[in-house]
């Protein structure tokens, strides 16, 4: 893959990006940049193997997770959701199944409207940041919003369909969310460096967010201290391309069953690309991404398993990212129509 540098160049200074960005083809790495800081009040500048919050690209490993346990036959995709949340989220239709909330068809009402003007240095949890530990926690914060559709009849984007699907494993399987997902999908896959981590408690290695271009202002009171199914991951450059290569290898989920999760469900002509279950997938060609956007994270990370490439974006500010992101996506068109 040829990356236009003059261009990427002109991104990174738009929005004065501070991140890493990576090309690896095969086992080799083919382009690394590193700009900015890891902590910007230290002074400690940004390195390749900086860990990173991936927020809603955390949705790919609650999908998985669930994938996991269909195929353990613990979960069917056309159960009802009901069946787990007994009296729990009243307003949720009880025609809701396990399949509506992957595809973001369930039409339930979302705790995070993104549609209603959302900025996320702007959104205030509902709960005390610190409470949100378990997948459980989040109930309150999910309650209360009514559904907005019937379900299967379109594509909503929602956040809260994955935090419900986390409050489904936990009680499917009668461990935390984030064991769940570790042992499900994080330790077959090899990913050492990638997990969920306290934003009250970050290790040194790991990319603070920052909610500006400039300044010390951090994410830890805009998010929740341990984030459930619908984000909060943190992970690497390296551990992103290895995930996507134990994936395709079958490491995680059959390749049956990741076929059927990267099916193009939907077009999404307002984010310029078709959903499938805990994926994005380019517009017009089999390239499989995953994105994530909040207070102090914009990042993308897309692969191409013909070539074995996977571009990733992994940026700790809130927009910095994504004139990097936009610019490698032509990169990206290039490559693909060749």
């Amino acid at each position: 893959m040829v990356v236009d540098e003059q261009a990427l160049d002109d991104a990174v200074a738009a929005q004065a990006f501070t991140g890493v960005v990576t090309v690896d083809v095969g086992d080799r790495r083919v382009l690394e940049r590193c700009e900015g800081f890891v902590h910007r009040a230290l002074g400690v500048p940004m390195t390749a193997d900086a860990r990173f919050g991936i927020a809603s690209g955390s949705k790919a490993f609650t999908a998985l997770a669930v994938m996991c346990l269909v195929e353990q036959g613990v979960l069917g995709l056309s159960d009802r959701v009901r069946e787990w949340l007994g009296d729990d989220l009243p307003l949720v239709d009880d025609g809701v199944t396990i399949e509506h909330l992957l595809e973001h068809t369930s039409g339930i009402g979302d705790y995070l409207d993104e549609d209603g003007g959302w900025s996320p240095s702007q959104f205030v949890m509902t709960l005390p940041v610190h409470t949100l530990t378990t997948a459980q926690a989040f109930l309150p914060m999910l309650d209360g919003h009514a559904q907005r559709g019937e379900p299967g009849l379109r594509f909503t984007y929602c956040n809260s369909d994955y935090a419900v699907l986390a409050v489904v494993l936990e009680r499917a399987t009668g461990q935390g969310y984030h064991d769940v997902v570790r042992r499900l999908v994080l330790e077959p896959a090899g990913l050492e460096h990638t997990g969920f981590l306290p934003l009250n408690d970050l290790p040194g290695d790991v990319a603070l967010g920052y909610l500006n271009p400039e300044g010390n202002l951090v994410n830890t009171l805009h998010l929740p201290v341990l984030a459930a199914g619908d984000g909060g991951a943190f992970t690497t450059a390296t551990d992103l391309h290895r995930f996507w290569g134990a994936l395709t290898a079958g490491q995680i989920v059959s390749p049956a069953t990741l076929a059927r999760m990267t099916a193009a469900r939907h077009d999404v002509p307002e984010e310029g690309m078709r959903s499938a279950m805990g994926f994005w997938l380019h517009r017009s060609h089999p390239a499989l991404i995953i994105e994530g956007y909040d207070a102090g994270v914009s990042f993308r990370s897309t692969h191409l398993d013909e070539s074995r490439t996977t571009v990733s974006v992994l940026g700790n500010s809130s927009e910095g990212a994504w004139p990097v992101i936009a610019t490698l996506a032509r990169d990206i068109d290039v490559e693909l129509a060749r």
